[in-house]
């Protein structure tokens, strides 16, 4: 008889070699494995993995002065099937295809159910791993829905269905600043086309991130080894509600006098951020949108404006004085062979005036006379003034392709100076400055004579986090002397009291500025190629809070060109309405409402619950409740009454008067389903209060 003992030990023994031989047979494989079939594996295993896939950040935001998305980047989806997907069955496929064929089309709109069933059939004949369903991108909403359809909805494994996302750029305000917002090449956001898209590209577009494309149980699952940082966001100075003032006013007026094109910037005096900028040019007769950015880009002779600047110049020197007289005769001036004209010659001319009533009626022959009297023999001293007063000073806008001021020299620009030189800069003529130059010298006056540079861009933020901030930048601490300024700045007003600007007078606001009505130069010939009118100002003039610039190219020669009515037309729309949108009145001030309830509106409901609000909102009421915990409220015109609503036992509830909150539960306390249509408090109850209650009975709620 063998041993216990043994025969426990000789099992143990047993075990031990079969786990050795075990042991020593996965060591082997292994061995193989690692060291004889080693390629082979990592061979198949780099076939079933693609290694560093570009993954794309998301682009930031361009966003308005408050925060409300300009520019952002929004998925679209391509739609795919896989028909070798390894758990493709072509039977399974066939059945869900009618189905599956009349969703789409009634979803895409773009096939009838018939030709989609025959498009899937051939991609289903080609054998195709990534055959496209259609061509039209779906947003993530559209693309939820489609995954719920007949066949879509098995898992990918089953349906092969995937998708491949495009970024596409959607501006939720269309034009609104569209040409200063910029665009991006193509729609899988390949960078900045222009404006601020291509100024800021570098920090919007963010830093890819890498990933690893690897073929687990027959489908490719993507793994991220380095994640993406997203672009970071641009905040505009951008004001929504200005923004959209200033276009609609200046849309307006185009198609009113079907001019080609038009611009109108709007600046915060003290700050220099830029409002509103629009760029409106005619695409087709009678259909206006934004086009190139014109205010920033146009380098164009700037017309009666430019006046303010000469005199503003003269004064400064102290060779002109506001009463000194003038005579500009019929309205027809000839200088040096060139013959010279003021916008009423026709009607016999302004003849003996001050050079503040040059200004206030715009005269090109008074101005002229005043610089040649001042400057003729030293013209150089005049375009020194010009410079030191800033006006040729170029500043970095942010903006990409921006235009510079060009202001000849008669010394260092010999070769262009000429003896008519003198007097026709003095009025505008054979300089070049851009509309938001003179926008920037013009509220300068506004700003007690600091010059600031515009900007267009707040802040960068990055997830919600200032990263910079941009602040207002000193172009000139003071273009002129206190004196000079006060001046110019009564000339501004008189423009618009007695002169060329009476038309943007405004009975609401007080606005000041210059006309300005100049003849476009095409192939360096002026005659019949139409007019560009401007107003350049700011308001309210005695405490100015916005400069603004309104520039209008080749009105129809059927309405007389004018720089006061189209241009000034235009400001004073945009200066009325801002006026209006920033308007506040004391409360103490209105009338009071005699229709006003002053007693709230009440719901029935919890005692407790209706007495503690009522306390808070100090609202006066009586308590004639007796026992119930619930209550019903009647509306007085000084006080809320709480009567006594009684729930008994075993009878549905009384709820019309309720909040949906408190109807439920009443209701489903007393045995009762509850089926709620509408909002607000309920109106009606399907079953009355009262009735005996039927355990389990769905009562339905009307809410209004």
């Amino acid at each position: 008889m063998i041993d216990p003992k043994q025969n426990i030990l000789l099992r143990y023994l047993s075990v031990a070699a079969f786990i050795l031989v075990i042991c020593f047979a996965i060591q082997r494989k292994a061995g193989k494995t690692i060291f004889v079939e080693g390629r082979y594996w990592k061979e198949k295993a780099t076939a079933t993995k693609i290694e560093d896939i570009i993954v794309e950040p998301n682009r930031g935001n361009i966003l308005a002065q408050d925060g409300r998305l300009m520019a952002s980047s929004i998925p679209q989806y391509y739609l795919y099937l896989d028909f070798k997907a390894d758990g493709f069955k072509i039977d399974t496929f066939r059945h869900y295809l009618p189905q599956l064929s009349k969703a789409l089309s009634a979803k895409l709109k773009n096939k009838s159910a018939a030709d989609y069933a025959s498009h899937l059939m051939k991609g289903y004949k080609s054998g195709s791993r990534h055959f496209l369903i259609s061509p039209i991108k779906v947003s993530y909403t559209d693309l939820k829905e489609i995954k719920t359809y007949p066949f879509l909805r098995m898992n990918t494994n089953k349906s092969g269905f995937h998708t491949r996302a495009m970024m596409q750029r959607k501006k939720p305000f269309g034009s609104l600043a569209s040409r200063t917002i910029g665009d991006i090449y193509g729609e899988a956001d390949k960078g900045g086309k222009n404006g601020i898209e291509l100024a800021y590209d570098s920090l919007l577009r963010g830093t890819p991130g890498t990933s690893t494309r690897q073929r687990v149980r027959g489908r490719w699952e993507k793994i991220i080894n380095e994640k993406p940082i997203d672009g970071m966001d641009i905040r505009t100075t951008i004001d929504i509600e200005i923004q959209d003032i200033t276009e609609n006013a200046l849309t307006e007026k185009l198609k009113e006098i079907d001019a080609e094109s038009g611009t109108a910037v709007v600046m915060e005096v003290k700050t220099g951020e830029v409002k509103a900028i629009t760029n409106i040019a005619r695409i087709q007769p009678g259909v206006y949108a934004e086009t190139k950015n014109h205010a920033v880009a146009d380098e164009i002779e700037p017309g009666s404006t430019f006046k303010v600047a000469s005199m503003m110049a003269a004064i400064d020197d102290g060779v002109v004085k506001p009463d000194d007289e003038v005579d500009t005769g019929n309205g027809i001036y000839f200088y040096a062979g060139a013959r010279m004209t003021d916008h009423n010659w026709n009607h016999g001319g302004y003849h003996v005036i001050t050079a503040k009533e040059a200004i206030w009626n715009s005269s090109n022959i008074g101005v002229a006379k005043l610089i040649l009297k001042a400057y003729e023999k030293e013209p150089q001293k005049y375009v020194d003034k010009l410079y030191e007063m800033g006006l040729n000073e170029a500043v970095d806008l942010g903006i990409p392709g921006a235009g510079r001021p060009k202001i000849k020299h008669p010394i260092q620009n010999k070769n262009a100076w000429s003896r008519t030189s003198l007097p026709w800069m003095s009025f505008g003529y054979e300089t070049q400055i851009p509309p938001i130059y003179t926008l920037m010298f013009f509220n300068a006056i506004a700003n007690d004579g600091k010059m600031i540079k515009p900007i267009f861009v707040k802040e960068i933020c990055q997830n919600g986090n200032t990263v910079e901030t941009f602040k207002t930048e000193t172009v000139r601490s003071s273009i002129c002397s206190g004196k000079t300024l006060d001046i110019i700045r009564d000339m501004l007003v008189g423009v618009v009291e007695y002169g060329t600007g009476k038309a943007v007078k405004s009975e609401h606001i007080k606005i000041a500025g210059k006309t300005g009505t100049a003849q476009i130069a095409s192939g360096g010939v002026y005659r019949g190629s139409g007019h560009q009118v401007s107003f350049c100002g700011y308001f309210p003039a005695d405490d100015p809070k916005y400069s603004c610039i309104v520039v209008i190219r080749r009105p129809s020669s059927k309405f007389y060109p004018s720089g006061g009515t189209m241009s000034g037309g235009v400001f004073k729309n945009i200066a009325e309405q801002i006026y209006a949108h920033s308007l506040t009145l004391p409360i103490s001030d209105l009338a009071p409402d005699s229709l006003h309830i002053h007693t709230p509106i009440v719901l029935n409901g919890n005692y407790k619950e209706t007495e503690r609000v009522l306390d808070e909102l100090d609202v006066a009421f009586d308590d004639n409740q007796e026992k119930s915990d619930w209550v019903r409220t009647d509306i007085e015109p000084d006080k809320v009454e709480l009567k006594d609503l009684k729930c008994i036992e075993n009878l549905v509830p009384q709820v019309v008067g309720m909040g949906a909150r408190d109807a439920t539960y009443l209701l489903e306390s007393a045995g009762l389903r509850v089926q709620i249509n509408g909002k607000g408090r309920v109106s009606s109850q399907s079953i009355k209060g009262g009735t005996k209650v039927t355990k389990g009975r769905t009562v339905v709620l009307t809410l209004k």
